[in-house]
């Protein structure tokens, strides 16, 4: 996405941080941090499995160098602001959707230059060594994700009947600006959406698909109760397809390597558009 684009994201997406705000008490986040095993199979999940299975995925399926690298970029990025929005909508457990991401977006600071340092190693025999700027990060995460929900929670704190009350309609909101999203995606991305998905297309979706999966029953092998497990199932496959382009196309010079992203980016919508769906109808 352009710069307009992505600033009137971040504002849509900062708006409904808020929002989500309103539905949120610190009792959510106290409780997961009491019974942390919930907090520790997500980000095994997302830190150790995800890279895993996108390794395995550039074995399976024949693709070129440059693509297998865009996908390792990608499997070494953090879930973003999406993830949260996916499982506000989803009814999955909110708190731990945003610790979940607060998480491994300061942890995957350290780990994406080790993980793409590697795939560049390992496809091009190629040694180039990224770094991220921590400061950016972390403040990116406050700003878009920490801080306006935390405005939420104390609007729900100071006036809980208007929270209560704005519950519907912020949650109606917020589906259209992800249905906006998706649509502005495929629309802005129409010229390359046919090579981009001869490219990375059935790659890309069996991992969006397969860590998803891993990262529900991964919760429910231990036990994790089903909000959380389908957080963690979220968390584990609805990527920060920004982050993982911005590595590829300022970091590495290489538009190339951001093809897998930018096909992952537009599928997890749709996929996460079939867990909303899935979750609202089953009503639990």
């Amino acid at each position: 996405m352009d710069s307009a684009s992505t600033l009137i994201l971040a504002g849509a997406l900062i708006i409904i941080m808020l929002g989500m705000g309103l539905s949120l008490v610190t009792a959510d986040f106290r409780r997961i941090i009491l019974y942390p095993k919930a907090i520790f199979i997500g980000l095994l999940n997302q830190l150790v499995l995800l890279p895993l299975i996108g390794f395995g995925v550039t074995f399976l399926f024949p693709m070129q160098p440059e693509i297998a690298i865009g996908v390792m970029i990608l499997v070494a990025c953090p879930g973003g602001p999406t993830s949260n929005l996916i499982s506000f909508l989803s009814k999955a457990d909110l708190a731990l959707s945003v610790t979940l991401t607060a998480l491994s977006s300061i942890i995957t600071i350290f780990t994406i230059p080790f993980i793409v340092n590697f795939a560049l190693n390992h496809f091009l025999e190629v040694e180039q060594l990224i770094e991220l700027n921590v400061f950016e990060t972390i403040t990116q995460i406050f700003v878009i994700v920490v801080f306006p929900i935390a405005i939420g929670m104390l609007i729900r704190h100071a006036k809980p009947v208007f929270a209560e009350r704005m519950s519907k309609p912020v949650r109606i909101a917020s589906g259209i600006v992800l249905a906006l999203i998706i649509i502005g995606i495929a629309v802005k991305e129409r010229e390359n959406f046919i090579p981009y998905f001869k490219q990375a297309g059935l790659a890309t979706l069996v991992l969006n698909v397969c860590t998803m999966i891993i990262g529900y029953y991964s919760a429910k092998l231990f036990k994790i109760e089903k909000r959380q497990a389908r957080s963690i199932a979220i968390e584990s496959g609805i990527q920060n397809g920004t982050l993982a382009i911005t590595i590829a196309v300022i970091l590495l010079n290489s538009t190339s390597y951001a093809v897998a992203p930018a096909v992952y980016s537009l599928l997890m919508f749709l996929t996460g558009g079939v867990i909303i769906y899935w979750s609202n109808k089953k009503k639990s």
